[in-house]
């Protein structure tokens, strides 16, 4: 009998190992971890790029005021985190929270187009940053502003978007376009910008090259711009340090 039992157990165990084998090797392989891009900048774990503070911070400029937008405010953020100066006939930012920048003196109406320079000395943070102009402003400093603004990026893109109260409209997302400098980090990058106002037409231009133009009635109305009259100023993201130079008016 015991010898019996030893042989049915023997044959249990001789069904019972080619079966586990066979479930190990049908099991799925795990996932192979994400490569990521070389150069690229390690993960934040889910964080964003913090606003600095910039030591000293404030608008120093005769006339001129500023605004950061809502984002930034409910963070604690505020207009004297960011230096504003004149130099030398040009302003000089060192930005913290992304802001608008105007003098109310500047205003434009009708067919006009307004352009400024910008010089970038390097790229200070791990992406590039933008900048550039904004037309249109009315009730600015309020929350019931209206603005719209073109910037342009160190890697050869450019953006258009509207402020209408706090609610931001991306009218053309980012777009590289060959009209836009293009710098390595360590690289200084200058970009022309400008708007063009005639007509039943707006454009934005980068470097001499229109790179976006509207109709009219695609950016004013309920929702939109005010107008295309009113201020025009100097728009920046955060975390830049730029030089602007030129900003210029001309009327027809």
């Amino acid at each position: 009998m015991g010898l019996v039992r030893a042989s049915a157990v023997a044959m249990a165990v001789a069904l019972l190992v080619p079966a586990v084998q066979a479930r190990q090797a049908t099991a799925p392989a795990a996932a192979p971890a994400q490569a990521k891009p070389q150069g690229a900048p390690p993960a934040a774990a889910g964080a964003m790029e913090s606003d600095r503070k910039v030591a000293g911070g404030g608008i120093t400029a005769a006339g001129w005021q500023g605004k950061v937008d809502a984002s930034a405010a409910k963070q604690g953020g505020t207009i004297n985190d960011s230096k504003f100066a004149e130099e030398g006939g040009a302003f000089h930012l060192t930005v913290g929270p992304a802001a608008s920048y105007w003098n109310p003196a500047n205003t434009a109406s009708g067919d006009y187009s307004v352009k400024a320079t910008f010089k970038e000395a390097k790229q200070t943070f791990s992406h590039p940053h933008p900048f550039g102009l904004f037309i249109g402003g009315n009730k600015l400093g309020t929350d019931q502003q209206s603005l719209m603004y073109c910037v342009a990026y160190r890697d050869g893109s450019y953006l258009v978007r509207s402020f209408k109260g706090d609610v931001v409209t991306t009218v053309v997302k980012k777009t590289p376009n060959d009209a836009v400098a293009k710098a390595a980090t360590d690289a200084p990058v200058t970009q022309e910008i400008e708007w063009r106002v005639k007509g039943s037409r707006v454009e934005c231009a980068v470097n001499g090259t229109v790179v976006a133009g509207f109709d009219k009635s695609e950016v004013v109305g309920d929702g939109k711009l005010e107008s295309t009259d009113g201020v025009y100023g100097i728009r920046s993201a955060h975390n830049t340090d730029v030089i602007v130079s030129g900003l210029k008016l001309t009327k027809g």
